[in-house]
């Protein structure tokens, strides 16, 4: 095999298959940092044996072995407890990384319940498990939380701290422990979706790696219970989804949704969702993901931009808000109110919300606000705004498309 070939082998491998060694890496050894080091090996492996030998049938289970074998060596070498060498020795069976106790049978989706233990801080299970299960920068966490960076890095380093420290078993939850550890779980996976649907930074607004990860695992936690909130989660994925191939034109620039070709969306994913999103409903137990679905529902069902129901949109806001006080649901809210009821009362809504500093670093609200004063006509205050959105934004397709408002303005 090329050297090329060997590299491009070597990139597809960690790009796919690098999240789910690494999380049945963890499994195996009981340490976030021994994963690590051995994914690290197995990586380093890899580089040397591929190229010269060709790619693996299974390039995972791979992985997984010349990780583990790599993490033996490292104890052995480094004369550890003999106690635990057994222990680690026992993992040379050819199919010991594939086999899975209890329920939850992916190691991804296990050590995202691991890492919402309920010992740990809610805030803290999230970050953590953005950052060992879903491989997000901890600057792309702090995004997503609109918090600083270093307070991320803050909880991430506590987590780990707490679990060695109690010695927090990595334990597949039974059936009475689901339910306290559920909503950090789907927050996590809708947050890792998020990344991959509005990449916080880069070249690419769409990371659909992440996207179909995130789907994926939701549909497993669809699979383990029939909570409304999991097929609110998972609806609100297929909808978003369903629309990626609209998001972006040929070069690579933000299409906004009004003028997405909608006869491109995946009707078949839509019909999907809109049945989720109905048996949640349903069971009158459904929460935010749910109404949140039903809102992107909405969106897609209108066969044209301005045909989109705006009344029922904010209708559905105003019952997300009374669950969830987020700035953020509160941003979308002003916007939908702006659409339902005109420019001057978007400019009112979206700057009554971000009045008192919180949304101050958020560049989507700047955003919003800007575009709410082009609208009617207030140049100078939308050109401030647009411009402070850009200085904000960290994405390159979003920072081409405020560009050009500001180049339109100018």
């Amino acid at each position: 095999m090329s050297d090329a070939r060997g590299r491009a082998a070597l990139e597809a491998a960690y790009r796919n298959d690098a999240r789910r060694v690494r999380a049945t890496l963890i499994r195996l050894l009981g340490s976030f940092e021994a994963a690590e080091d051995a994914l690290h090996d197995a990586f380093a492996a890899a580089a040397d044996a591929w190229p010269r030998d060709g790619v693996p049938h299974n390039p995972y289970s791979w992985l997984v072995s010349a990780g583990r074998f790599k993490a033996i060596d490292r104890i052995r070498r480094a004369a550890r407890v003999e106690g635990s060498l057994p222990t680690l020795a026992a993992l040379s069976e050819e199919t010991v990384e594939l086999e899975m106790p209890g329920q939850i049978r992916d190691d991804e989706l296990r050590l995202i319940f691991t890492c919402c233990h309920p010992a740990l801080e809610p805030d803290a299970r999230i970050a953590l498990t953005l950052r060992e299960v879903a491989g997000l920068t901890t600057e792309e966490i702090a995004r997503a939380y609109i918090v600083p960076a270093p307070t991320i890095g803050q909880r991430i380093v506590r987590a780990k701290a707490k679990i060695k420290n109690d010695r927090i078993p990595y334990a597949v939850p039974d059936h009475a422990e689901l339910p306290n550890r559920l909503g950090s779980v789907l927050s996590v996976i809708y947050l890792v979706f998020n990344e991959g649907y509005g990449a916080t930074k880069g070249p690419d607004l769409l990371r659909h790696e992440l996207c179909a990860e995130a789907i994926r695992l939701g549909r497993l936690v669809v699979e383990l219970t029939d909570d409304p909130e999991a097929l609110g989660v998972l609806a609100l994925m297929l909808l978003h989804d369903a629309r990626h191939d609209t998001r972006v034109d040929s070069a690579g620039d933000l299409v906004r949704l009004e003028d997405q070709d909608r006869s491109q969306w995946d009707r078949e994913q839509i019909a999907e969702a809109q049945r989720l999103v109905e048996r949640a409903l349903l069971s009158r137990r459904y929460g935010t993901f749910t109404l949140q679905a039903a809102i992107v529902a909405v969106h897609v069902e209108a066969p044209t931009s301005a045909a989109t129901d705006w009344r029922q949109i904010v209708m559905l806001y105003d019952v997300l808000a009374r669950r969830d006080s987020s700035k953020v649901v509160a941003l979308n809210r002003a916007v939908a109110i702006g659409m339902r009821d005109g420019p001057h009362a978007g400019v009112a809504a979206v700057s009554d919300v971000m009045h008192g500093g919180e949304l101050a670093s958020y560049h989507l609200a700047h955003a919003a606000l800007a575009d709410f004063q082009r609208r009617i006509g207030l140049r100078d205050a939308a050109l401030a705004s647009y411009r402070r959105a850009l200085e904000l934004c960290r994405q390159d397709a979003e920072r081409r498309f405020l560009e050009r408002r500001i180049a339109a303005l100018e």
